[in-house]
């Protein structure tokens, strides 16, 4: 491959198309996710061959199938992809000059790890904006969007629907896990059934809450009465905290159950929460973005965030 030639014919369409065909692996998907005819999208990938003098795509059917060359070629193009993008509202934030306010409420499970790279993306492209943040659990946050106190709130959701006024997104797929202490003794067990876990003393979310309904529907599913000996909190530092030191057992994100797990503190149970609130989605006001600039660039931050 001519390294000199590649970089200088190599186009922003040509990093849209493979980002999109990484994405959707069809050239119909491709070409209406882009706003293109499927010929400009075959033309693409014919011309990125060309340049990078590799195969790049493997047909199959309707599909088309990346090869190693080409899942490296598109983590490349949307690594770049989202520099450009970052660099654009960085720009747009500088030229407007947004400050103002934005609020946000979010239930404890996502907010440790979804706001803060967003609120480190959003203060460096305007340091002038105000940002507050509200945790609390969705029933307890919800009115305060409608009212107006809130300007976004993000949660795990079971059962979605759609609310008059409301506009709402999903941000990511994320599986709860069911953890305890390392030393306990159900974290010996290769196997283990929600019968013998409902034994145990738990720490769950507050009964008002659309987390803890669900928490009791799977044990429902599962043939299993809620657990009587119950701790109710929404506070997952303080969850966390009693969970290194009593043998309850607890509901942690996933990806927050691996980092603890990682750390030898605590063990990740073999139970299946069949996907209970594993969607998480952000909720604002019809016209929130147009009226609101800092909401505006707070939503695209927390969309950037999400991409790297």
């Amino acid at each position: 491959m001519n390294a000199e030639k590649f970089a200088r014919s190599l186009t922003l369409r040509h990093l849209r198309i493979i980002a999109a065909l990484a994405e959707y692996g069809l050239v119909a998907k491709v070409a209406e996710s882009l706003n293109v005819t499927q010929p400009s999208v075959s033309k693409q990938i014919s011309e990125l061959e060309r340049l990078a003098d590799i195969q790049i795509v493997i047909r199959e059917r309707n599909r088309l199938h990346l090869t190693p060359a080409g899942n490296r070629l598109a983590d490349h193009a949307r690594r770049i992809l989202l520099q450009l993008d970052r660099a654009a509202f960085d720009l747009d934030a500088m030229t407007q000059g947004v400050a103002g306010s934005v609020s946000i409420g979010a239930v404890s499970s996502v907010a440790p790890t979804l706001l803060p790279p967003a609120i480190s993306l959003m203060k460096r492209s305007a340091p002038q904006a105000n940002i507050s943040i509200t945790e609390g659990h969705f029933v307890s946050l919800f009115p305060a969007l409608e009212s107006g106190a809130l300007d976004m709130v993000i949660a795990r959701i079971w059962h979605p629907q759609d609310i008059p006024g409301i506009q709402q997104k999903v941000l990511l797929e994320e599986q709860i896990a069911i953890v305890a202490n390392k030393d306990h003794p159900l974290a010996r067990e290769t196997t283990l059934s929600w019968a013998q876990a409902v034994e145990w003393p738990w720490i769950l979310p507050l009964g008002n809450s659309v987390a803890r309904r669900a928490v009791e529907s799977l044990f429902a599913e599962f043939g299993s009465a809620p657990p009587v000996n119950v701790i109710a909190s929404s506070s997952l530092f303080l969850n966390i905290a009693m969970m290194l030191d009593t043998p309850a057992l607890g509901l942690f994100p996933q990806s927050i159950a691996q980092t603890h797990a990682s750390r030898g503190e605590l063990v990740i149970l073999p139970l299946d929460t069949r996907n209970m609130l594993s969607q998480v989605r952000c909720f604002w006001r019809t016209g929130q973005a147009e009226a609101n600039s800092a909401f505006d660039l707070f939503q695209k931050c927390l969309e950037q965030s999400l991409a790297r």
